[in-house]
């Protein structure tokens, strides 16, 4: 999670979700009828999905749908249709100076992603969906957008241009990781992990999360309720880690004490033992 900065406290509460959200979760735009099972599902920031998830002839059905849930006072974010489609436009326009996230898939474009903040509005922060190569060698530039408030990984687009296999982490490992650093550069929270695809198989989910929580990802997209619980359980420290984190806190708050089993206890070490357990409590009041 982030430390909070001197912004904090201007930002708007979608701002400060789409900033700390662990569990991001997908819903169809034209499927109405399922935005308050998803927002009922206990995922920290539902997305009306108004791109892949739609056919061409109901998007705008679907855009309709996405800007009357938001006017009934629901907290969301929209993934709109990428820029350079016939809907974009559309989708960005009906959007502008709501109070929603935006999530822009195939982000590449730095100059793109400024002309997009500046039209959206200050009270809608975006989230920078990667998913093409040229998108992971500008990740930093990107994220150093003002009004960019998470990247977010889009594996299975990243891998069908590259000819590899979605599930092959050896093959997306730079990728995952140009977008934790380019986070890490622009004071962003760690960015958000790709979907994992197969919905039946919790103990995969759960690899997948800590893995990516490993490199430095801080959140989770989801497409079915059910990956919310399992993805939000994997992202939190392990118990292992907490007992660490608290033999740390514990001794670097004792008299004099610089070490621990032999590790040195300096202020990266004690930063990191504090935001485990930030991580921790904060998973267990959600």
């Amino acid at each position: 999670m982030t430390e909070p900065g001197p912004d904090d406290g201007l930002l708007t509460a979608v701002a400060r979700r789409a900033r700390d959200a662990a569990t991001l979760l997908f819903v169809p735009g034209d499927r109405p009828e399922r935005f308050a099972k998803a927002a009922a599902a206990g995922a920290d920031l539902v997305i009306i999905d108004l791109e892949d998830a739609v056919p061409p002839g109901r998007k705008d059905e679907a855009r309709a749908h996405a800007a009357e849930w938001i006017a009934a006072g629901h907290t969301c974010a929209v993934r709109v249709n990428a820029h350079g489609t016939r809907w974009h436009d559309a989708d960005t326009a009906a959007l502008a100076g709501h109070r929603c996230a935006v999530m822009l898939p195939k982000a590449e474009d730095p100059a793109v992603v400024r002309r997009l903040v500046a039209h959206l509005g200050a009270a809608t922060p975006l989230i920078a969906l990667i998913e093409t190569a040229r998108g992971v060698l500008a990740a930093r530039d990107i994220a150093a957008v003002p009004g960019v408030r998470r990247l977010a990984f889009g594996g299975f687009d990243l891998a069908a241009e590259l000819g590899v296999d979605p599930a092959d982490r050896d093959a997306l490992y730079a990728a995952r990781s140009a977008l934790v650093l380019a986070s890490a550069s622009a004071g962003l929270t760690g960015p958000v992990d790709g979907v994992t695809g197969n919905l039946s198989d919790d103990g995969l989910l759960t690899d997948d999360v800590r893995y990516a929580r490993r490199l430095g990802c801080t959140g989770k997209l989801c497409v079915h309720p059910r990956q919310v619980p399992v993805a939000a359980a994997a992202l939190r420290p392990t118990a292992d880690e907490v007992r660490w984190a608290e033999a740390v806190v514990a001794a670097a708050a004792g008299a004099g004490a610089i070490a621990l089993d032999g590790q040195m206890i300096d202020k990266p070490v004690l930063d990191r033992a504090r935001r485990l357990l930030r991580t921790e409590h904060e998973g267990n009041a959600s």
